[in-house]
């Protein structure tokens, strides 16, 4: 009985330990390449290749995702050109994907994959997740759920990378 006490008092520690970590084999692994071709543009990671690359994947319907969006906004105007927001959303409606983008003005790189393949490589649990790439194509990070990208944290994170 006091095992199973001190494992219910454990289990709450166990199960948030998790939250900002990835899935095994990918932090310190290289960067997983894809290309995404949309009604608008052709996307392939390895383009940005040599800079920081901080990959979200969102999809319209996602009230965190909504609420992560600005965010993400600010945070690339912060970066500069070294590094890139490039944010994959999942979305299967062409029309929802362009007014979500016109509706709450997004100005950074967005593509939709339609066929979630992209996020399938990166072994994606829940939206939004989002995977810092260093210049060298390998992932250093993986957060999930909502951030405060415009945060210090992150911008200082980012540029020592």
């Amino acid at each position: 009985m006091k095992r199973l006490r001190l494992f219910l008092l454990a289990l709450p520690l166990l199960l948030c330990a998790c939250t900002d970590s990835p899935n095994p084999g990918l932090v310190g692994s290289p960067a997983k390449d894809f290309t995404v071709k949309d009604s608008d543009k052709t996307v392939s990671l390895h383009d940005f290749k040599g800079k920081i690359i901080v990959l979200n994947f969102w999809t319209t319907w996602c009230a965190p995702c909504i609420e992560e969006m600005p965010s993400l906004a600010q945070f690339q105007r912060k970066l500069g050109p070294n590094a890139v927001v490039l944010a994959v959303s999942t979305d299967k409606s062409d029309a929802a994907y362009h007014e979500f983008l016109l509706r709450h003005k997004i100005d950074f790189l967005t593509v939709r994959d339609e066929s979630a393949e992209s996020a399938a490589l990166y072994r994606t649990t829940g939206q939004p997740e989002t995977f810092i790439i260093d210049r060298n194509f390998n992932v250093r990070r993986k957060l999930s759920g909502p951030q405060h990208w415009e945060s210090s944290e992150f911008v200082d994170y980012v540029n020592k990378l």
